[in-house]
């Protein structure tokens, strides 16, 4: 099978069919790494694909890979979580695609959120990386309380517990549209000055 036979998009309310399907991958994904997921339920995760915050991949009619976002904080931060591919589907790139897409549906729904991912997962970690998250310590992460219950579904929520949410097996990490804008502002005069002296050199007008 080729990958451009694999269609990721985001979810529509078509989808919502699959939420059995995409629990089970959720909890087979956890059993198999042996750290947690947090379990969803059916209804949990069908709120998501109607509500425009859903990530899913297609092969054909059958799903085989689903990410999902949700805001916390008021919109100051959004979470990308459960991203899941069907055992069958990996070793293709397909979890960078469906990230890739949960990331550019997180930045269209809430332009000026921070992004945060926390995950025990190191092809996550080197993902996040990718899209210019950054390691952070939980405390720089939403203090939302609606946000930490959903960890209770987690086989180490005592861990995380025991240390008064200071760390967990999780790693925290961070994208911070402010800081990029940032760094974006003070490299546009360099960008220029190349561009300039490219348009000398080869008479581009």
């Amino acid at each position: 099978m080729k990958n451009d036979q694999v269609t990721v998009m985001f979810a529509t309310e078509e989808h919502a069919k699959h939420a059995e399907l995409i629990c089970k991958l959720i909890y087979e994904s956890a059993l198999q790494r042996g750290t947690g997921i947090a379990r969803r339920s059916p209804e949990y995760i069908i709120n998501k694909i109607k509500g425009g915050k859903a990530v899913v991949a297609m092969y054909g009619d059958r799903l085989i890979g689903f990410s999902y976002i949700e805001s916390w904080g008021h919109g100051d931060y959004v979470a990308t979580s459960g991203l899941i591919v069907d055992p069958e589907f990996r070793k293709m790139g397909l979890a960078a695609r469906i990230k890739n897409k949960t990331f550019e549906l997180a930045r269209r729904r809430f332009p000026y959120a921070k992004i945060f991912s926390i995950t025990t997962s190191l092809p996550v970690m080197k993902l996040n990386s990718r899209l210019g998250y950054k390691p952070v310590t939980f405390s720089e992460l939403t203090t939302d309380e609606e946000f930490w219950k959903g960890c209770e579904g987690c086989k180490n929520y005592d861990i995380l517990t025991r240390n008064n949410r200071r760390m967990c097996l999780c790693y925290g990490m961070l994208f911070d549209p402010g800081a990029e804008m940032e760094r974006q502002s003070w490299i546009t005069p360099y960008r220029t000055w190349i561009a300039n002296k490219f348009r000398k050199i080869f008479h581009v007008k």
